[in-house]
């Protein structure tokens, strides 16, 4: 346990219920910090994320877990979120040509918002989020420019950042590892991988597809760290 826990020091921590937003969690957790998880049912296909992520705050440590209902579905505009085809079976090389249809517009930024209302109701200056900026499938709110122009952004239009009571820092301690690493560094933390969900096209039971962009990452990063993705898919996992 560090100074931060003793002090009750307090932290909004961003969670889906995948494998990144996980591992952030638990790094807040071994940081210190009481961690308030926060999670959105914004009209996404793969609403088992959600169970998932209620079992890793509970399972991780969470002082509280919120999920905000949001309607991006109606807005629409991803595969995410409206009747889309989710691309399968593309390359690396593709993933970089374009960014990807199920890039949700505007998702981060509304993400980080609420989190930044629910932080200074809590009096809360830390915020953590998942994005990377090595594997990952192209999206524009998981660039470093973005997360330093939001965070100026949110401490000119907070009330603690005005008075300058106290800066808001937005952490992404992810955002220069690769998948190997970051799973490499949450096994380290005995963090049950199994738990997590990534797939953007998963079945009525649940189960990943193993073919869309994020299921080939994780599961590339599974591989390049010598180990076996514990989650369930579609089809079985070569040996």
């Amino acid at each position: 346990m560090s100074d931060n826990e003793n002090n009750d020091v307090r932290a909004v921590v961003l969670l889906s219920g995948g494998l990144d937003s996980t591992t952030v969690l638990a790094l807040a957790r071994h940081e210190g910090y009481r961690c308030y998880c926060l999670s959105f049912a914004y009209g996404q296909r793969q609403t088992v994320e959600l169970e998932r992520a209620r079992l890793i705050a509970k399972k991780i440590g969470s002082v509280d877990h919120l999920v905000l209902h949001l309607e991006l579905d109606k807005i629409g505009g991803s595969a995410l979120t409206s009747a889309i085809d989710v691309p399968k079976k593309r390359t690396e090389a593709e993933m970089k040509e374009t960014i990807p249809v199920t890039y949700v517009p505007g998702r981060n930024t509304i993400f980080l918002s609420h989190a930044v209302a629910w932080a200074e109701v809590l009096g809360a200056f830390d915020i953590f989020i998942g994005i990377n900026a090595v594997d990952f499938s192209g999206y524009p709110d998981c660039r470093p420019e973005y997360l330093s122009a939001f965070e100026k952004v949110a401490n000119l239009g907070t009330r603690a950042g005005v008075e300058e009571i106290q800066a808001l820092k937005i952490h992404a301690p992810l955002m220069n590892l690769s998948k190997k690493e970051i799973i490499l560094k949450g096994t380290e933390m005995g963090i049950d991988y199994g738990l997590t969900h990534s797939c953007y096209d998963p079945d009525r039971r649940g189960r990943a597809c193993g073919v869309c962009d994020a299921c080939q990452l994780r599961l590339k990063g599974f591989a390049d760290a010598g180990l076996r993705d514990p989650v369930q898919y579609q089809y079985a996992q070569d040996k």
